[in-house]
């Protein structure tokens, strides 16, 4: 079958590798119909995700057919049409239970070397670092899902590929970061980053009734979404966005602050960006973390810091002296998306969400390397990337 693999910095292929076939008797065989590029797939694209071995093949949000089920798969059937979570669930596991998924404790085969990371491993994942397991991904023909009596999501008919495609990952990453903010209906929320899952978070915050939604980007292309779904937006680099949000909330600061950016954060050119791409050079840090501390010092006191954008080791120079003293309450984490699948689906299917509006480029698995260029690099109002195997 083709996949697309990884071979190093900016060094993605479009190869011929073997068929998956089922291992365990709760996997299955997912026919892919769509997949996408993920912010999150930049991190590796631009060399800064540890764990990716040559040959790698990468990708965490794929939909399709299920070609084959394993004996002890009485969930899914040959035919169904799934989106399946980029989080690999086992289902049974205390953490399962308690509906934190993306800290599955058996489903992650490397487990003991993300414990000498963190102290702790969290679930397997797909097409990421053998950090998360080690397992391929969906950017192919064809992929092996495990334990695919639990996450795989049933769509049910009348649903394109553009409507639903999004729940195994930026959908519900959007609205989970949201919903840890707990809003209020006297909330003003603010987003650093117009990219596909901020548009989502910003999305879920009116949805969960905030008063005003701030969005803060460089991009105009993404920018101009995140208006036209109704938010006030921030261009950091034409004006300041600490005195933007000081001005919108009479001085007083957002009460929900929620970081879409993640490890690869860029800051008005300056002294500072400067120093964290000089430190982040040398792996005196690993990841940039400019929206952090901007976040720690504009959220108003007692307010709530989200953090659904991905990092993945050391970051320098945070203010937590002014978290502490300010009482800010940190939520974070990568995404629980079998606890928010179904009432996501449902949104979908009334119209309370829309799902596809943000995809700007498709193409074939042959087109991918490529347009991960394009998407790394917003060349032509690059904003999200489908691919079609």
């Amino acid at each position: 079958m083709k996949a697309i693999t990884w071979h190093g910095k900016h060094d993605m292929r479009c190869e011929s590798v073997p068929d998956p076939q089922i291992e365990q008797g709760r996997d299955a065989i997912i026919k892919v119909s769509s997949c996408a590029i993920c912010g999150s797939d930049l991190h590796f694209y631009d060399g800064f995700m540890p764990g990716m071995e040559s040959g790698d093949i990468v990708g965490h949000e794929f939909m399709g057919e299920v070609m084959e089920v394993g004996r002890d798969n009485s969930k899914l059937k040959v035919g169904d049409r799934v989106v399946v979570p980029f989080t690999i669930v086992c289902g049974e596991c205390d953490q399962c239970k308690r509906g934190n998924f993306s800290v599955c404790e058996r489903s992650n085969r490397n487990a003991d070397v993300q414990r000498k990371m963190f102290g702790h491993a969290g679930a397997g994942l797909f097409g990421y670092t053998h950090l998360t397991g080690g397992y391929s991904g969906g950017q192919a023909e064809y992929v092996r899902v495990p334990y695919a009596d639990v996450g795989p999501v049933k769509i049910p008919n009348g649903l394109s590929d553009d409507e639903v495609l999004f729940l195994g990952d930026i959908l519900p990453t959007g609205w989970q970061g949201a919903a840890n903010c707990d809003i209020e209906p006297t909330d003003t929320v603010a987003i650093w980053g117009a990219g596909p899952v901020g548009l989502f978070a910003l999305q879920a915050a009116k949805i969960m009734g905030a008063r005003q939604v701030i969005v803060i980007d460089e991009v105009a292309e993404r920018l101009q979404l995140a208006a036209d779904k109704g938010a006030i937006t921030i261009n950091f680099q034409v004006e300041s966005t600490v005195e933007r949000l000081n001005e919108l909330t009479d001085g007083k600061g957002p009460e929900k602050c929620i970081d879409c950016v993640g490890m690869e954060a860029h800051a008005p050119y300056g002294a500072e960006h400067m120093f964290d791409r000089a430190k982040q050079a040398v792996m005196a840090e690993t990841d940039r973390p400019h929206v952090l501390r901007e976040m720690i010092y504009v959220c108003r006191p007692g307010g709530t810091i989200s953090v659904p954008g991905v990092y993945g080791g050391i970051v320098d120079k945070i203010p937590f002296g002014a978290a502490m003293n300010k009482s800010l309450s940190f939520r974070m984490g990568q995404t629980h998306v079998n606890k928010w699948t179904d009432d996501l689906l449902r949104r979908v299917q009334e119209g309370e969400i829309d799902s596809g509006f943000m995809i700007t480029h498709r193409g074939s698995l042959e087109d991918g390397p490529d347009l991960y260029k394009k998407f790394r690099d917003k060349e032509d109002g690059c904003v999200k990337v489908v691919l079609n195997p």
